[in-house]
């Protein structure tokens, strides 16, 4: 599976700690888009270049992560076709994947540790979509996102 991950400043530490775990324990493809330090910079910008990867079908999933995840979440789901779910531990990635079909994983830097975001990332990225009720559930979350509110 390839893999796209970004940060922003906040979450550069916890993006180090696993860039290296996904792509040698985990067998991944992964494609870091950035940050590259602990300088400050805009979450916008680095969730936008992932959901814009994503889309033009370059991974078939992502992760972001930023201080407490709720910026990242918020930029992300701005994007048709985007399903970014914000984790905090692994039962919300098993549901996550499993009843919304989410295709980013959103991690908080700043209140999540190393350990911590293994065991949620490990359970997102193994974990399957049920379909069925829960598909009807996600084509209303993208037909929400086609309606003209002029």
């Amino acid at each position: 599976m390839k893999l796209a991950i970004a940060s922003d400043h906040a979450g550069f530490q916890l993006k180090s700690d696993l860039v290296p775990w996904l792509s040698g324990e985990m067998g991944l493809t992964v494609e870091d888009l950035g940050t590259s330090s602990s300088d400050s910079v805009d979450y916008p910008d680095f969730a936008g270049d992932l959901c814009r990867y994503l889309l033009k079908g370059n991974a078939e999933k992502g992760i972001l992560i930023c201080n407490f995840g709720i910026g990242m979440s918020m930029s992300a789901n701005r994007f048709p076709g985007i399903r970014a779910s914000l984790c905090l531990f692994p039962r919300m990635a098993y549901y996550a994947r499993h009843h919304n079909n989410a295709n980013v994983l959103v991690l908080g830097g700043g209140i999540t540790a190393s350990f911590q975001a293994r065991e949620i990332a490990a359970v997102f990225l193994r974990e399957e979509f049920d379909g069925g009720r829960h598909k009807r559930r996600t084509d209303k979350i993208e037909s929400v996102s086609q309606i003209d509110f002029s």
